[in-house]
């Protein structure tokens, strides 16, 4: 059956996204047991559900035209096209490998942060099939990979479709999904409990992928760093699979140990940039296809055309249009549109370093002086934190050059970012002061 099953592949490649196509069809084998009857080999039960709900109808007719007559399709398990496990067996329904998404450690998997439903475009091609290569074990020589990506580019959802797949074909595999603060937090307890040893056995002995996100968060902290340094070597000796996230290239991280760094370098690297005009309507057309909206094409063009920040950026305004519609009972339109939108776009144009500066002063009551100062005084240091981080947030300007406008090394400036979203997690205060700026800057009223 080879040469009809290639005929068969062939022609489905050019029919499909080879995204998809690379993750559904080209595991699958085919068999016929009579003429009529062919049977589709997939690898595991998530497999078979999937290929059966996307592609059945498409695979039933390309088999039906290759071979030249009608036939019967159905779906089996099996890993080498031996011995599956039939459709018409009576028995009870297995459960999917991931059903339930929690990994073997740490943070649970967004249950919508698959593969499937990461649109691909020119801006992270390389990043999806570099994520999808490593999941699948395609390479043994290249077990790591560093996303790198500004906040709602897509690089958790990448992370955590890594941990998707690999649950779904081997649901016995350790997949620790954790944050670089989860990973430092974790460890300063075990020390606190003289529990270290078995802290050090389960990250090095029992992790078989580990996903770890937002590692510049490991500035500074040098007793975490050695730990993870060691942790790391462990686990590329075992050849284990590796994904780290960040904002910056591990180079670019202050205080962060040769070692460390040579360790986050050594893995392949890859960017995500900002999604381009016909990606960012794509993106839009799956997710109101997912939610059920039904938003108009000229509604999605429209929103595609203002919303260019980031993927949370255009998802923010598509599910604004739709509750908007639905609050007021009123047709999805594009005046409706520019309404939501109006309230979601960054002037970016008119909001600069310096004009942040003065809003934040003129909010604490202090001077530019006082923040530019060296001054380490409470009431001085959370104004120039909170300045930073709205630079880094509202501006395009890089971390060095944020740092040098209020007379700081690019290091502190990282320092003061860290500690405003430390206190976005653990203060109502700090949630409530960001939010009045963020709508302040956000409405244009500063």
């Amino acid at each position: 059956m080879d040469p009809v099953c290639k005929k068969i592949k062939s022609a489905l490649k050019k029919r499909i996204p080879i995204h998809s196509f690379r993750m559904w069809i080209e595991p699958l084998k085919l068999s016929c047991n009579e003429d009529t009857d062919w049977v589709v080999h997939c690898p595991n039960f998530f497999s078979k559900k999937r290929v059966q709900d996307l592609f059945a109808a498409m695979l039933q007719s390309e088999i039906q035209q290759v071979v030249g007559r009608q036939c019967r399709l159905s779906f089996a398990i099996s890993n080498n096209g031996d011995n599956p496990v039939s459709d018409q067996i009576d028995h009870p329904q297995l459960p999917l490998p991931n059903h339930n998404m929690h990994p073997s450690n740490g943070c649970f998997l967004r249950k919508d942060f698959t593969f499937d439903r990461f649109v691909v475009g020119g801006n992270n091609d390389f990043a999806y099939s570099a994520s999808l290569a490593l999941a699948c074990g395609r390479s043994s020589q290249q077990n790591a990979l560093f996303l790198l990506a500004k906040t709602g580019m897509g690089k958790s959802h990448l992370s955590q479709a890594v941990g998707h797949h690999v649950l779904s074909i081997s649901p016995r595999e350790r997949v620790y999904y954790i944050t670089a603060e989860d990973f430092s937090n974790e460890m300063v307890q075990a020390y606190r409990h003289d529990a270290i040893d078995k802290f050090k056995a389960k990250y090095r002995n029992k992790c078989d992928v580990m996903l770890l996100e937002d590692v510049h968060y490991l500035s500074g902290k040098e007793r975490t760093q050695i730990e993870l340094a060691l942790t790391l070597d462990a686990l590329f000796e075992a050849g284990k699979r590796i994904i780290f996230s960040s904002c910056y290239l591990p180079s670019d991280i202050p205080k962060l140990n040769d070692k460390l760094s040579s360790r986050l370098s050594s893995g392949l690297i890859s960017s995500i940039d900002p999604p381009d005009f016909r990606t960012r309507v794509r993106i839009l057309k799956k997710k109101d296809r997912l939610y059920g909206y039904r938003i108009p094409d000229n509604v999605i063009q429209y929103l595609a055309g203002e919303l260019t920040d980031d993927v949370r950026q255009l998802e923010s305004g598509l599910n604004g249009v739709a509750a908007k519609s639905s609050l007021l009972r009123v047709p999805i339109d594009i005046n409706l549109a520019e309404s939501v939108v109006k309230n979601i776009v960054r002037q970016r144009k008119r909001i600069t370093i310096e004009v942040i500066k003065k809003m934040v002063c003129k909010y604490y009551n202090v001077s530019i002086e006082d923040i530019m100062s060296r001054s380490r005084k409470q009431n001085f240091v959370r104004p120039r934190q909170m300045a930073i981080y709205l630079s880094r947030r509202y501006t395009d300007s890089p971390l060095q050059t944020i740092g040098k406008s209020f007379n700081r090394y690019h290091a502190t400036a990282l320092h003061s970012i860290n500690s405003i979203e430390r206190g976005l997690k653990k203060s109502g205060a700090v949630q409530k002061q960001v939010e009045f700026f963020r709508q302040k800057l956000e409405s244009g009223k500063f």
